[in-house]
């Protein structure tokens, strides 16, 4: 018998494991997937941005869903504490723009494995390719376990404390499938509904395939739902074969998708030039203008003032051959080639899946979990740790902090 059972051996489980191993307890780690933290090391592009550096006020300010709640397992293990763990255990670390702290390394890996070895370090027993079917219990306390072994053997294990931190469903290839959220239903938990985020976006855009691998830098970015401005962003902007991605299309995702499930009509309005106003990005055009040759086209004057491939999607736009004579252009058109860099709009009419999104908004429902224990309000000795619960949060390393600190307060099982 253990004391600990935790399911999952992501962030969550990895931090929620080595924490109860550190005060004496037995432990046992039960991960499906054949290594640990399958998940950690693909994130950031394969270069794990770990936390972010701001003020507590500030950080907490872009968790999205639960801050609040969110807010006791901060103030126990917050950002600050996060860097000094990872930096005893051996990880040089780095902060960049935004605030974001990576491994010096450049290396998801380093993350990854200086957890694993935490844990082994502090006597955990960690076993692969082992899937839990069920969490038992007598009344309303937990007894252990049923999985079925990497032989395919059911086998149970018994403890008087179960932590689950299974994660979501995105990158489900890492082994996120919403296990967590089937152990959490059977239990007596209600389930927020659960979807994409930070997600690519599609568009209806019509000239949405001269845009694939494009990326923007330093543009503005507004959300509308049912044409009311919801959110403003500034950043970078990418296409893909996905759709619509880049940190600023992944912040204003969560709304989106709310909206687009509740059939609302989306749309976002960049802006190309935000550091010019209109006046001024008319007079840049007028004196563009005036230094080229009255023989020269239309795509040459855009290609002073956009990348290549809005070429094509930009004169289409204003409705105006890429190949007519610069001199040609009209001051109205002028003006609308104004209003379209100012504010160029791609309707948006679905979001990527799963495999595409970050993160898995909806989850465990917060109000029937402890906030100062994450121990379940309906089941003793039930806890829970991570993406499983319905938190979630802006792209930079705020979704991994909530698995650190959400980890580690469910691993010191307080009373």
């Amino acid at each position: 018998m253990y004391d600990v059972i935790v399911i999952g051996a992501g962030a969550a489980g990895l931090m929620a494991a080595g924490t109860a191993a550190m005060s004496g307890r037995s432990v046992l780690l039960i991960e499906k997937m054949e290594k640990a933290g399958r998940k950690i090391r693909i994130t950031g592009k394969g270069r794990c941005n770990l936390t972010n550096a701001r003020p507590a006020e500030e950080f907490l300010e872009k968790v999205r869903v639960n801050n609040e709640f969110f807010s006791v397992a901060f103030a126990e293990f917050n950002n600050r504490a996060t860097i000094k763990f990872f930096e005893r255990l051996g990880v040089k670390l780095e902060i960049e723009r935004g605030e974001r702290v990576f491994p010096k390394s450049g290396k998801a890996w380093d993350i990854a494995n200086a957890l694993v070895e935490f844990c082994e370090d502090k006597g955990v027993k960690i076993v692969y390719k082992t899937q839990v079917t069920e969490i038992t219990t007598i009344g309303d306390k937990v007894t252990g376990v049923k999985y079925l072994n990497a032989r395919g053997f059911e086998r149970r294990e018994e403890a008087s404390h179960v932590i689950v931190a299974t994660g979501g469903v995105s990158y489900p290839s890492t082994g996120s499938t919403g296990d967590g959220y089937d152990f959490a239903y059977s239990l007596g938990h209600n389930i927020e509904p659960v979807r994409p985020s930070l997600t690519p976006l599609v568009t209806s855009h019509p000239q949405k395939e001269y845009l694939n691998g494009l990326l923007l830098k330093n543009v503005g970015v507004k959300l509308y739902i049912d044409n009311e401005l919801r959110q403003e962003e500034f950043g970078e902007m990418g296409f893909s074969e996905r759709g619509i991605e880049g940190a600023v299309a992944l912040r204003v995702s969560r709304d989106a998708v709310d909206a687009i499930i509740d059939e609302k009509r989306v749309k976002l309005v960049v802006d190309l030039k935000p550091a010019l106003d209109e006046e001024v990005l008319l007079a840049r055009i007028e004196r563009e203008i005036a230094e080229m040759q009255p023989s020269e086209f239309f795509s040459e004057l855009l290609r002073k003032l956009v990348p290549k491939q809005l070429v094509v999607p930009l004169a289409k736009e204003v409705d105006f051959h890429s190949k007519t004579y610069v001199s040609k252009l009209s001051d109205a058109e002028k003006m609308r080639l104004v209003k379209i860099l100012k504010g160029m709009v791609f309707p948006i009419v679905d979001y990527a899946p799963f495999q595409y999104a970050i993160v898995t908004a909806g989850g465990v429902c917060c109000d029937e979990v402890n906030r100062y224990t994450m121990e379940s309000l309906k089941i003793k000795g039930l806890y829970f740790a991570g993406e499983v619960l319905d938190i979630d949060a802006n792209t930079g390393g705020y979704n991994m902090q909530i698995a650190f600190s959400t980890g580690r307060l469910a691993g010191q099982l307080k009373k």
